[in-house]
């Protein structure tokens, strides 16, 4: 916790925010044109002395409860709310929930990704978008095409339901697989405060899944950063590539590249599925 910094910024954000602002008549005493501290610890719900401390770097460390009503109560945007979650020394609240709109910013990087298999997907694991690598490697085994159902976009999904995308795993990596998405779900859940969606999305996989509902309740949990990834593929053979998700700021969606190490069979079984392209493997 970072007091004299949370100090600061709470005196300089009840500074610069006017009484209209949050529907309050400025009246003909005031001296700054400002809040005052009792009128932001009302909108609040906290005392005026806490807040007094606050300001003054005396205070405890405030729970996040705390922290998102003074969030609400001084107008804070997305930016600034995690800021002050960080100087109170709590991570911040997960951003927006990702829907089925990819970032502008994501897709264009998507597009410049030529050399290597790249995917766009949300915190639950929906795949958004992949570029023609990842379509030509995976096929309609991981396809952002139509689908008969809206979970058979989701990557977890898929794993626990859907034998050929376990097909395309070698057998000896599915329990580490299986941990791995299991773990990741459970993080993102967590971070949206097991909203509906996460929580309906876990009850399904629950419910269709044995060995989801039993791994789930190891209640294990981690995020699939970097990882060694062996995929078969039905033409080229096996590939041993490094996984590496990019986490955007609010980590609701997930940039995850596929390389392989320069020199070895699989570099070159990726460069052949580059320059043969997706057409010529789907013929064959």
């Amino acid at each position: 916790m970072d007091r004299p910094g949370l100090a600061d910024f709470i005196r300089r954000c009840r500074h610069r925010l006017r009484p209209q602002d949050v529907g309050m008549t400025a009246g003909p005493r005031r001296r700054t044109p400002g809040m005052r501290r009792e009128e932001v610890a009302l909108l609040a719900g906290m005392s005026a002395d806490y807040l007094m401390r606050l300001e003054q770097a005396r205070s405890p460390q405030p729970s996040t409860q705390m922290l998102r009503a003074l969030a609400h109560a001084l107008r804070l945007d997305e930016d600034e709310r995690d800021h002050l979650y960080l100087l109170a020394g709590h991570r911040p609240p997960a951003g927006r929930l990702a829907g089925s709109h990819v970032r502008p910013g994501l897709l264009t990087l998507l597009d410049q990704l030529t050399a290597s298999p790249a995917q766009i997907v949300s915190d639950l694991g929906d795949l958004l978008a992949q570029n023609a690598l990842a379509e030509t490697l995976f096929g309609d085994i991981c396809a952002t095409g139509p689908h008969d159902h809206e979970q058979d976009h989701n990557i977890v999904w898929r794993w626990f339901h859907d034998d050929r995308m376990r097909s395309a795993v070698p057998v000896e990596d599915h329990d580490d697989a299986s941990r791995f998405h299991v773990a990741d779900l459970r993080a993102a859940v967590t971070r949206r405060g097991n909203d509906a969606v996460s929580a309906a999305l876990v009850q399904r996989l629950r419910d269709g899944s044995a060995e989801f509902a039993e791994i789930w309740d190891r209640h294990e949990v981690a995020v699939r950063r970097t990882s060694r990834l062996r995929l078969q593929h039905a033409t080229v053979g096996l590939l041993e590539l490094d996984f590496e998700m990019l986490l955007t700021p609010s980590e609701d969606q997930r940039l995850i590249l596929l390389t392989a190490p320069p020199g070895t069979p699989s570099a070159e079984h990726l460069a052949l599925l580059r320059v043969v392209g997706q057409e010529s493997f789907t013929g064959a």
